[in-house]
């Protein structure tokens, strides 16, 4: 929850825009605003203060016990220009809030934590939990100072500066990343990836404290961090077992389950016939451990009650190997507004950029220093998806992308045709041309709408003819991409003779071009009117139904056929 705290009435307005915006994650504090603070710090997770940033700190100073739970807290001046992080940057979250916040208000952020300041990734902020002098190497990250990188595991980390995994001497500042239980040493960080899975079984009834109690034994005994465990993994017929269910809780993993069928089918060392004839495997804890493969660490075991009676747990380990991460990016239509920030998070993320080299330019000033960037021109979608899936099987965190969405004639199908399961691919979605321009018409696509592409470069014409006829016939709003260049300028106006033998000469029809760029441009005209020599590769064109209708200037289909029918 996020506290929201004001003085005065201006304070008040930008406080209730935010409490509109995040109508389930804000809650208002009124009342005196000392008392108000000091509610807040204490129910929070994150406070936004309207004062100036000395009144806060004086406020909050008496309440400030540790940085790893004391809330974070940002400060927005009663004129809302700014958006200070001012406790809790990396830790509280105050950093990012700040950014919602001040893109929420038009605000600027303000942010002086030093690696963000930088463009250093926080050794905090990577996903992973972290143990050690965060301070040291993190001081020695920011100097240029020799930070050895010790990866006991291959696992995709973003971009790290260049003197991070330098030669080991002595006093060096060391970065770890291992799920080995070990207590980091003086000038050290150990990052704790999500490599272990602990499969578990459990008879009807288990003790939470059973099962909890048989995981964390069982990873102490075996020298193994419980802070690396990515999941508990079991049968079907166990998906709603309190116990298993409260010890996923209690450790803050999810709970994956299998099939009978799936689990039956993997070989394990220690098969029993005790769950076969329970839920139909020889194995489930072993089994669900091993079903995304790796390496088994610590074979079947049971839990070993105080009383004597049976053992009503077993549980058992595996490390699964570190596996690449693609995470395929669609940038929007090029206004800087439109990218999400979903997006601009797996491009901070990446330690690999692919793309083409003019998407590049668009946002190379969001990625880490030390990214690597694998940029290439016009025509060479193939090329870079392989390139993108192979540094992803390297290993690395890979950020592939494309204009608009992503899997939207775009860069997603040839990099998934490319990939196997050896990778982890994540989709990241984009708004797309049709809806940029649909949004700057009016709103055309109000109703059933396609988009076809008129490029034979991968289609043949026929096939391309067949899908625009059978729109035309279903009366289909239509948006044609790749409308025409200098060398096919004859598909568009055989596209728009196909729609005309099935709608009025009066149908209207839209026309963007650079939608949501600087000079942008857009008009609205008609089937029987529209010249396609002022079509080019940037545009997109959309052609309405026989219900759409010119309102104001604009384009509209009903989202129904009331229109139609009164109009008879």
């Amino acid at each position: 929850m996020i506290g929201l705290i004001s003085a005065t009435a201006a304070g008040a307005a930008a406080r209730d825009r935010l409490a509109a915006a995040w109508p389930t994650r804000a809650r208002v504090y009124d009342g005196s605003v000392a008392d108000a603070v000091r509610r807040a710090f204490a129910e929070c997770e994150q406070v936004v203060c309207f004062l100036a940033t000395g009144a806060v700190v004086r406020l909050v100073a008496p309440l400030l016990v540790d940085k790893g739970s004391d809330p974070g807290v940002v400060c927005v001046d009663e004129a809302g220009r700014f958006a200070v992080s001012l406790i809790g940057g990396h830790a509280g979250g105050a950093n990012e809030l700040a950014r919602e916040v001040a893109e929420l208000l038009g605000a600027e952020p303000v942010v002086t934590t030093a690696t963000d300041a930088v463009g250093v990734p926080g050794l905090d902020t990577l996903g992973f939990p972290v143990e050690g002098d965060l301070a040291a190497v993190s001081r020695a990250m920011l100097d240029g100072e020799p930070v050895v990188l010790e990866a006991e595991l291959d696992w995709p980390l973003p971009a790290l500066p260049p003197n991070v995994g330098s030669p080991a001497e002595s006093g060096a500042a060391v970065l770890r990343i291992s799920d080995r239980d070990r207590e980091p040493a003086a000038r050290e960080v150990v990052l704790r990836p999500p490599s272990l899975v602990v499969g578990v079984g459990a008879s009807r009834g288990a003790p939470v404290e059973e099962v909890l109690g048989l995981v964390e034994e069982t990873l102490r005994e075996a020298g193994l961090s419980v802070r690396s465990v990515a999941e508990l993994a079991t049968v079907h017929a166990k998906s709603e077992e309190p116990g298993i269910l409260g010890a996923a809780a209690r450790l803050g993993v999810p709970v994956v389950t299998y099939s009978a069928e799936e689990l039956a089918a993997v070989a394990v060392p220690n098969p029993s016939e005790a769950p076969l004839a329970a839920v139909g495997t020889p194995s489930v804890a072993e089994a669900a451990a091993l079903v995304g493969r790796g390496e088994l660490l610590v074979p079947k075991r049971k839990s070993v009650r105080a009383d004597g009676r049976p053992a009503m747990a077993t549980c058992a380990v595996v490390r699964r190997p570190g596996r690449g991460r693609l995470a395929v990016v669609g940038l929007g239509p090029g206004a800087r507004d439109l990218l999400t920030p979903r997006a601009t998070a797996e491009l901070r993320r990446a330690a690999v950029l692919v793309g083409l080299d003019q998407y590049v330019d668009q946002i190379r000033d969001l990625l880490r220093p030390g990214t690597l960037i694998l940029e290439s021109g016009l025509g060479a979608e193939e090329e870079r998806a392989r390139t993108a899936v192979a540094e992803a099987r390297r290993g690395q965190a890979v950020a592939l992308i494309g204009s608009g969405d992503a899997g939207v004639y775009a860069m997603a199908s040839p990099a998934l045709a490319e990939a196997s399961d050896d990778i982890d691919v994540v989709g990241v979605p984009g708004v797309t041309a049709a809806l940029a321009a649909g949004a700057i018409l009016g709103a055309p696509l109000g109703h059933d709408h396609v988009s076809i592409s008129l490029s034979d470069l991968h289609t043949p014409w026929e096939v391309i003819e067949r899908r625009v006829r059978a729109a035309a016939e279903a009366d289909i709003v239509v948006t044609f991409y790749n409308p025409r260049s200098r060398g096919r300028d004859w598909q568009l106006p055989k596209a728009l003779a196909i729609l005309a033998e099935h709608r009025e000469p009066a149908t209207p029809v839209g026309v963007v071009r650079n939608a949501s760029r600087p000079d942008e441009s857009s008009r609205v005209t008609t089937l029987g009117s529209l010249d396609p020599a002022i079509v080019d590769m940037m545009t997109v064109v959309t052609v309405g139904n026989t219900a759409t209708r010119e309102i104001a200037g604009r384009m509209v289909t009903p989202r129904g056929y009331r229109w139609q029918e009164e109009a008879k």
